[in-house]
């Protein structure tokens, strides 16, 4: 599913109505009419609805939806923010019909009479706004917050006001609804959290507007759907082997982070890998492989940070492997980035790369640039900001645009973790993941995915599949545990059987 940004927007709907000819009346009117039908499955049976308006085609928008409410047969007004005579022609022409119909359209500041039973539509500000709302329009939106407090529901048309359409982020003050309804397609800041905190229910309306107008304007985001994952999954073959599944070795695990092995082998085995070794120092291997039978490993002689005297056995350990992920709890030392990018180099394996080995990474100028083999990076925020040297808050405030242009310098698939994970290619639009819950962060939970993911590179998917597939069942495997646990039991441990549900889920 498509997701576009407040300017692909705008460009979509002028090629419809400059170049394609479709009236803009049209499209409000068909706007509008979404509007009133969302409004009416939200009122009460002798609801009123109080419609806010702003100047823009968000406005007219609303003013239509007060006209075809009180035609209904619904008790309906609306509230001006802006004259008459300071709309444009289109939004003005709707508030002269909606008069003409016997709308009663009251001038700013003007009481809401919200309450239980009653609807709040939000037709303030659209997609446009690039500030916080100020003056009139914040005072509006507190109102709107007070009748919600009061027990009516509130409608935000096309995005609730004060809302950044692209981040998801409150520019100052912004309307919490209890459903949007968005034109066309969605905005990334209706996926992107804060943003649904803030949209509730969100449904995409469609007014009309052509395909071949958004076939013009190129996609840059999309919303992974679960059809579209499981597409990526080909069922086995009746007569498949471990061979077919895919061969992985995992590098991961040191004292006192055993668990991250353990953890990384468990997304590897319930990821359906054919066969999966752990290469780690021998006291590792105890722990990391208890209740684990089906995984073997590889003892890493000597002890301490991973470095070139490791060279050799980690070289004899990815022999004959399809793949390797690498990087949940390894021990770092000076030597770490380079003995990395020697191993990668010379085993020439697709590669998950995940927690320290992203980390070791970040400590050399050159980062992940030029690995030369497919690979997968798998960073949260706080590695990715420190591979890319910004500031955290840089990262979550650009996510879909860092992780699309990094991928495209790096050369790789970067899976940018955290809520609403981004998959993003060196090619192609980047993909956000609807699944998941913040149940998911608790320690452990991304060593699971490496593993994940790992097993997906194994058996044959490239890395732009594996990274999407990995992050939507991992995402949907938190959900299932979720609903049984709470967010709160949550263990990393709990999502390698939920993982196995999704399959059958699936029939892979």
């Amino acid at each position: 599913m498509r997701l576009v940004s407040a300017a692909e927007m705008r460009e979509i709907d002028r090629v419809a109505i400059a170049e394609l000819g479709v009236p803009a009346q049209d499209l409000m009117e068909a706007a509008g009419r979404a509007v009133a039908e969302a409004a009416t499955s939200l009122a009460g049976p002798r609801g009123r609805v109080a419609v806010v308006c702003g100047g823009g085609n968000n406005g007219g928008d609303g003013y239509v939806a007060a006209r075809l409410l009180r035609a209904a047969g619904r008790e309906a007004h609306a509230v001006a923010l802006v004259p008459a005579d300071r709309l444009g022609p289109d939004a003005g022409a709707m508030r002269a019909r909606a008069e003409a119909a016997g709308v009663v359209v009251e001038p700013w500041p003007a009481p809401l009479l919200a309450g239980p039973g009653d609807v709040v539509v939000d037709a303030l500000l659209g997609t446009g706004l690039a500030r916080a709302a100020e003056g009139a329009f914040a005072e509006a939106i507190a109102a709107i917050a007070a009748a919600r407090a009061a027990g009516a529901r509130v409608l935000a048309v096309d995005v609730p006001s004060g809302l950044s359409a692209d981040t998801g982020r409150p520019l100052g003050p912004c309307v919490v609804a209890d459903r949007t309804v968005t034109f066309a397609f969605l905005k990334r800041g209706l996926v992107l959290p804060p943003g649904p905190a803030h949209a509730g229910e969100a449904t995409v309306a469609e007014i009309g507007i052509p395909g071949a107008a958004a076939d013009r304007v190129p996609v840059a985001a999309e919303l992974l759907l679960e059809a579209e994952a499981r597409a990526l999954v080909p069922p086995r073959a009746q007569d498949a082997h471990k061979g077919d599944a895919g061969r992985l070795l995992v590098v991961a695990g040191s004292a006192g982070k055993t668990g991250a092995a353990h953890l990384a082998l468990t997304g590897a085995l319930r990821g359906g890998v054919g066969l999966v070794t752990l290469a780690t120092r021998a006291e590792v291997l105890p722990f990391a492989l208890a209740g684990r039978p089906e995984a073997m490993s590889f003892a890493l002689p000597g002890a301490g940070p991973l470095g070139r005297a490791d060279l050799p056995a980690l070289l004899e350990a990815a022999a004959g492997m399809d793949a390797v992920a690498i990087g949940p709890g390894i021990p770092r030392g000076p030597e770490t980035p380079e003995l990395l990018r020697t191993f990668l180099g010379r085993a020439r394996l697709p590669a998950i790369l995940d927690a320290d080995a992203l980390n070791a990474l970040s400590e050399v100028p050159e980062g992940p640039v030029g690995l030369g083999i497919p690979a997968v990076l798998t960073p949260h925020p706080g590695e990715m900001a420190r591979l890319c040297k910004l500031a955290g808050a840089e990262i979550q405030a650009d996510r879909i645009g860092i992780a699309a242009a990094r991928a495209r310098a790096w050369g790789v698939t970067v899976v940018l973790k955290g809520a609403r994970t981004v998959i993003a290619d060196p090619d192609g639009p980047p993909a956000v993941i609807p699944t998941g819950n913040p149940g998911l962060a608790t320690g452990g939970t991304g060593d699971v995915l490496a593993g994940l993911c790992g097993a997906l590179l194994a058996g044959g998917l490239s890395p732009g599949a594996a990274g999407r597939v990995a992050a939507w069942v991992h995402g949907r495997a938190g959900d299932l545990v979720a609903r049984r646990l709470g967010q709160r039991g949550l263990l990393a441990g709990d999502l390698g059987e939920a993982i196995g549900a999704v399959w059958a889920e699936w029939g892979r």
